[in-house]
């Protein structure tokens, strides 16, 4: 159940009119009143010689006789909407929720005979509207300090005690919501997302790519936006705000989004701290081996989450989303819409109230922006290895948000699972079949070795892992692990103790990839041609308009 107050209004009658008019698109049917201050309001909906006026004017007592003293904004209206699963809720048990929400947000407290005066309405099934009129009986304004918290605090009760589905709650630091008119016109001008969500992405993608401010900025011109950047007396950066090309008001003036307002930490402070964790170190990454270190250094995020303070394991779900963010510009045509998609949903994740201290997971960073420096990995193996990491890192941030009761956050790492299993599988078909070839043409007495080590090493789960499909793959990659010099039983021991395995799909395909991570069993696998960030996010951003436009 969801509450939502708006900014105050200072016209009762307005707000009026929408609640028992036909709404923006006819959804409202059957308006009524279900509650109100003294039981006796006139009610428009349900009694013909009931009208408007006169219940906007009953409305309006108090704060005609509280004269100058009484609040500009005097409207308090909030929504309060149950979920789409939850059974249908009467009148009467609406009306027991209104009055408690209003108790808690302190504009109807129970048993206060000076309380506001308020109506709630219902035009559907599933929600409620509560407008009052925030003048008291002693003509003092309404004590509704701190309302949304409070109401919102008495919704989780209500929830629990109605057996309605409980809704996770957020910490505010989620992106601010486009607005019904940014929606509106994406509507109109034909676009799947309006201006300030497109832009979102654009400059969340930048940062995942570039080292400086300069570069920065000069990647988000290279998409088409508009960039106007705000300087101090110093010559120092003092903040930015993007447009889109094209997009204009009334006045044919560009849409301006400062960074703050497409999300908390896309605001320029936020921003220079992550780029100052990483420009010194960036030259430590470069080589032809950046993709191996990229996996590696994401293949340990689970390890810091598990073991570090809360807030290094927060800045390295964030460096994470800016790995999800990054990883779009140099995949694969066939795996970019699905990896757009995670990067997208795995965004709210990448905040919490925990502040991170970025230099604690700057060669995860730098690894992220390496490997957009690098050629990108000819054979599918690597890049199903760095997926395969993404996919446990995603795994162990919902983990962590979720025992942090961060629930939003948990629930935005839960639903980009489905979308990095796709790419993960879209990518893993080619190299896992020729893995298992490799398995299936073992002599017989190498096949028994392999199997009898799998016992040594892991004896509670050996039957279910050479009962699966991947185990062919599993044998191949010990017998090149061992070929090459390692011991095949203290790299599956290491590979186990590490990580957890409950959630695995398919033990021996996790197994086969953690441990080609230990051991870089896919070394030399990259094209001959350098990628360029700023070329590569010119391309995807260019494809990603084409679908959105």
């Amino acid at each position: 159940m969801i509450a939502n107050i708006v900014k105050p209004g200072h016209k009762t009658r307005g707000v009026l009119n929408y609640l028992y008019g036909p709404g923006r698109a006819n959804e409202h049917t059957d308006p009524h009143l279900i509650a109100s201050w003294d039981g006796f309001a006139p009610d428009p909906g349900r009694d013909s010689e009931a009208t408007l006026a006169q219940l906007t004017t009953a409305l309006d007592l108090r704060v005609k006789q509280a004269r100058d003293k009484a609040p500009k904004e005097h409207v308090w209206h909030c929504s309060v909407r149950a979920a789409p699963e939850d059974r249908p809720l009467s009148d009467e048990e609406w009306a027991a929720i209104a009055r408690r929400v209003l108790n808690a947000a302190g504009i109807a407290p129970d048993g206060d005979s000076d309380a506001c005066r308020y109506v709630a309405v219902r035009h559907a099934e599933d929600h409620i509207h509560i407008v009052a009129t925030k003048v008291r009986g002693d003509l003092r304004p309404a004590r509704n300090w701190n309302d949304f918290l409070r109401a919102d605090k008495e919704l989780v009760a209500i929830e629990k005690e109605y057996g309605l589905r409980q809704v996770p709650r957020g910490d505010h630091t989620a992106a601010k919501r486009p607005t019904r008119a940014e929606q509106e016109k994406a509507r109109r001008t034909g676009n799947a997302r309006t201006s300030r969500e497109h832009l979102r992405t654009i400059v969340r993608t930048a940062v995942s790519a570039a080292t400086t401010a300069a570069e920065l900025f000069q990647i988000i011109e290279g998409t088409g936006a508009l960039v106007d950047v705000q300087h101090l007396p110093s010559g120092d950066v003092r903040g930015y705000k993007v447009a889109l090309n094209g997009d204009t008001n009334a006045q044919g003036e560009p849409v301006w989004f400062s960074g703050s307002t497409l999300a908390p930490d896309l605001s320029y402070p936020k921003i220079a701290e992550r780029l100052t964790a990483t420009e010194t170190k960036l030259t430590e990454w470069t080589g032809t081996t950046a993709w191996r270190r990229f996996a590696v250094a994401v293949d340990q995020t689970p390890d810091h989450l598990a073991h570090d303070e809360d807030e290094a394991g927060q800045a390295h779900i964030t460096v994470l989303a800016e790995a999800l963010d990054a990883l779009p510009l140099v995949a694969p045509v066939g795996l970019r819409p699905q990896l757009l998609q995670a990067a997208t949903v795995f965004e709210r994740a990448a905040r919490s109230r925990i502040r991170a201290p970025h230099q604690q997971a700057q060669a995860t960073r730098c690894a992220v922006k390496a490997v957009l420096r690098e050629p990108a990995p000819q054979d599918g193996a690597l890049l199903t290895i760095v997926l395969d990491a993404l996919l446990l890192a995603v795994i162990a941030a919902q983990h962590w948000h979720r025992t942090r009761e961060h629930h939003q956050q948990a629930e935005a790492a839960r639903q980009t699972i489905p979308h990095l299993r796709t790419a993960y599988r879209a990518t893993a078909t080619e190299p896992l079949t020729t893995l298992r070839q490799r398995g299936e043409r073992l002599t017989e007495t190498l096949r028994r070795r392999q199997e009898n080590t799998l016992r040594r090493a892991l004896p509670e789960l050996a039957e279910q892992i050479l009962a699966e499909p991947g185990w062919p793959s599993l044998a191949a990659t010990l017998a090149r692990a061992e070929a090459v010099g390692h011991k095949p039983t203290a790299l599956l021991t290491q590979a186990t103790v590490r990580r957890e395995t409950d959630t695995a799909t398919s033990l021996s395909e996790v197994l086969t990839w953690r441990l080609h991570r230990l051991t870089d069993l896919t070394a030399g696998t990259t094209s001959s041609a350098p990628a360029s960030p700023s070329a590569a996010y010119r391309q995807t951003n260019t494809r990603q308009q084409r679908r959105t436009r």
